[in-house]
């Protein structure tokens, strides 16, 4: 099959709409259930190529979660902590294949920004994965292949309409990209460039200690944001992205964006909230929605009277500003990268509120120095990799 047309583009007023093979040769992709639009797409093709590579460059199986072709969350497939179960809703007991808990780990990490997503596995779709996604709310998922059992369970999802694609392993894309603007097409060569810890041996800070651990998460940030709508910065802990920063103008604007969705993962982990006593029979996304208006500043819409009665079976007293601060303090061994230069110290300073501990960014600001002071000042290990990984 070299074509396969789609209802329409990004907007129903967008048609006719299709994807094929310019050479003529077949398409790399089987739909196996579904019909998906030229958004899914979108979303499908990044999100495959950050999860081919992070597996490639880690060695682990590897998931993201993707919203509007950028990655809501990415992650590498290490084992669930009891607490991870809890707050990512794993209501199935035993251990879990290392391609789930990759898959519920991307999607923790920005749970409300990954309602409606695309997911993306780097190994062949396991029953594991399926029953997380068949009670989440969700749009498809690409994969390079799927067990027979999760294949029959992914069938019933959305009334037999989730979409479910397949991919070739050894597809191989043309080295040469084009993209039409207003009429007029754009050429480039195609990011083939690679990450890995050789990228991170250039290390400018006092601190020049870095773990393996640290090193695995730089690479997850610099692959994310090799997908990630630019400009944008990536939070990351023990092997998944807990904030991104997508498509700001601002870089400091990106970081604290990463920033506070960082906080706010580590805030579901604070006792007060794996303590909240939800009313039975409640959905996963009101849960969510719960929980990060609970954290916030806006708690009162969630604990006033006849409100609360709806989401909670037993009232539960706010958090107030001293414990979320005393908390977030309380956040450690967290690295953060950024697709281009820091330009001032304050994107430091904001990184190092929310547990960093480790950098990895280009570098190339004419004022690096001032950067690097800012790392040292609070005993960062900073990586520059040199280079930039803008994605539009």
């Amino acid at each position: 099959m070299n074509e396969l047309e789609l209802k329409y583009g990004c907007n129903p007023n967008q048609k006719p709409s299709r994807i094929f093979m310019k050479d003529g040769s077949d398409l790399p992709i089987q739909v196996l259930n579904g019909k998906p639009g030229f958004i899914n797409f979108l979303d499908a093709f990044n999100s495959y190529q950050l999860v081919k590579e992070l597996k490639e460059a880690t060695g682990l199986p590897a998931a993201a979660s993707f919203k509007h072709v950028s990655p809501a969350g990415a992650a590498v497939g290490k084992p669930l902590t009891d607490v991870e179960r809890q707050i990512y809703f794993v209501e199935q007991e035993g251990e879990l294949s290392p391609i789930a808990c990759a898959y519920i780990r991307a999607r923790g990490a920005d749970r409300l920004c990954s309602y409606g997503d695309w997911a993306a596995l780097s190994d062949v779709c396991d029953a594991d994965v399926a029953r997380y996604l068949q009670a989440e709310v969700s749009d498809g998922v690409i994969a390079p292949g799927y067990t027979d059992e999760a294949l029959e369970i992914l069938k019933t999802k959305r009334k037999g309409s989730f979409n479910v694609v397949q991919i070739d392993p050894e597809y191989v894309p043309a080295e040469a990209e084009l993209k039409d603007v207003y009429g007029i097409t754009f050429e480039q060569g195609r990011n083939n460039f690679k990450i890995s810890e050789e990228l991170l041996e250039n290390v400018v800070t006092e601190n020049k200690e870095i773990p393996e651990t640290a090193k695995i998460d730089m690479i997850i940030s610099l692959l994310t944001l090799k997908y990630t709508q630019s400009n944008s910065v990536c939070y990351v802990k023990d092997g998944q992205t807990i904030g991104v920063g997508a498509g700001q103008q601002s870089r400091i604007h990106c970081t604290r964006l990463a920033g506070n969705k960082a906080d706010n993962w580590w805030m579901r982990q604070h006792p007060k909230v794996l303590g909240l006593q939800f009313v039975e029979g409640i959905r996963r996304p009101n849960r969510d929605n719960a929980i990060d208006v609970y954290t916030s500043d806006e708690w009162e819409d969630v604990l006033r009277e006849g409100e609360w009665q709806q989401i909670f079976a037993v009232k539960p007293e706010p958090l107030t500003l001293e414990e979320k601060k005393a908390w977030i303090a309380k956040m450690e061994g967290v690295t953060v990268g950024s697709d281009a230069f820091f330009p001032f110290g304050d994107n430091v300073e904001r990184a190092r509120k929310s547990g960093v501990q480790y950098i990895a960014e280009p570098g190339g600001s004419i004022r690096d120095d001032n950067v690097i002071e800012t790392a040292n000042k609070y005993g960062i290990a900073m990586a520059f990799t040199g280079m930039r990984l803008f994605h539009h």
